[in-house]
């Protein structure tokens, strides 16, 4: 696979760098998860469970090794530092200055390991006034303008479902690091990657933005194209209060819909920029899809060159035949399902291991890998600096 070869020390926790490294260890890469000896990643306890797992974590984290140190303890730091000088790349979440409180941060580590690729993903990254401010994604969205787009009925900021800082910041983390490991290739040194959520999810805003850089004006939801302002880019209620989508403006499937409605009357209003002069349009549309059931809906489209969706749950989406055509659908050996691999390659295509690890259960492993002998690991246990999974 791409990444055989690769080792990685996994001391994050939550989304984001759980989500990179264990997509690194479905190519390949040898992902040691680095957790604390009492708990371990949260993830581990969030329900629901599937098998006696989290589903959560088993989704996040598969494929790992655990390794359940104290690292606050001396001898934990030593036995981390001699780790890392095998390893290939070292990721963690911390609040900026934390893995220097530790004596495992970059300043270290380049002493000893200068092939690693140091990478710290935080909210609003090591520098700036917000540096230590506490956030999870829902305040990085707050913050970064991108909640303000995202709005229900009554105009009030809505939670997104998906956590796009999180997403954002695990995504670009994992290109700057496989970035760091090909130039590593010629100069023979790693580098340390300072990942802030908030500058990765900034970064996805070139299609809101316009307005601000051209206008020194907020945009407005309901004049975007992509927010609500256009009528062929928007939800819609159907006779069975369940919705459907359009979700392609262009003028060859506003035409394609309004000819088939014989309604080509209002392909001119199609045509308009998007927000209140599109507003007859949509009103048509808001209508005409309450006239059909979703199930009528789905079957008038059939054929039809529109861009078009029914809104399902995340029951009803599990049972379409495309994620299984995609192998995004797995199971291990136990019948647990899990998420598929995204990143589809056809040479060296990836192998995910299907295993949760519980929380120490290759300690002893890892640690004889590095030259430890098995009663120095008994003492370490003895000492409560590792647990034994």
């Amino acid at each position: 696979m791409k990444l055989n070869g690769i080792r990685v020390l996994d001391l994050s926790r939550f989304l984001p760098g759980p989500h990179l490294a264990m997509m690194m260890s479905d190519h390949g890469a040898d992902v040691i998860k680095v957790e604390d000896i009492i708990y371990g990643d949260p993830t581990r306890n969030i329900g629901p469970k599937e098998g006696g797992v989290s589903v959560y974590f088993r989704n996040t984290n598969r494929g790992k090794r655990s390794l359940a140190i104290n690292l606050k303890n001396e001898e934990g730091r030593r036995i981390f530092i001699e780790l890392a000088k095998t390893a290939d790349v070292i990721l963690e979440t911390f609040r900026p200055g934390v893995v220097d409180r530790l004596g495992i941060g970059y300043s270290t580590i380049r002493t000893v390991a200068p092939q690693v690729v140091y990478c710290s993903i935080s909210a609003f990254g090591q520098s700036g006034s917000y540096k230590d401010s506490p956030a999870h994604d829902l305040s990085v969205n707050a913050l970064s303008g991108v909640l303000s787009m995202s709005k229900n009925e009554d105009g009030e900021p809505s939670i997104p479902c998906l956590p796009p800082s999180d997403l954002a910041g695990s995504l670009m983390a994992l290109s700057g690091i496989l970035m760091a490991l090909f130039r590593r290739q010629e100069t023979g040194k790693g580098d340390y990657l300072d990942m802030s959520m908030y500058d990765a999810v900034f970064s996805w805003t070139p299609h809101i933005i316009g307005k601000v850089f051209s206008e020194d004006k907020a945009p407005d939801p309901s004049t975007e194209r992509t927010q609500g302002g256009s009528a062929f880019y928007g939800v819609y209620q159907t006779a069975d209060k369940k919705w459907i989508t359009l979700g392609g403006s262009e003028i060859k499937f506003v035409e394609n819909f309004l000819i088939a409605m014989d309604r080509q009357d209002l392909i001119s209003c199609g045509k308009l920029p998007p927000g209140c002069q599109q507003k007859p349009l949509k009103k048509y549309l808001k209508e005409t899809f309450m006239t059909k059931t979703q199930k009528e809906w789905i079957n008038w489209f059939q054929g039809k060159d529109i861009c078009f969706a029914p809104v399902f749950n995340m029951k009803e989406a599990m049972d379409i035949p495309q994620l299984n055509d995609r192998e995004m659908i797995i199971q291990d050996n136990d019948g647990n399902r899990q998420l598929g691999v995204p990143i589809k390659f056809e040479d060296e295509p990836a192998s995910p291991s299907m295993h949760a690890p519980r929380l120490g259960e290759n300690t002893a492993d890892i640690l004889r890998e590095i030259g430890y002998n098995k009663n120095f690991v008994a003492e370490m246990e003895k000492e409560k600096i590792i647990v034994l999974g």
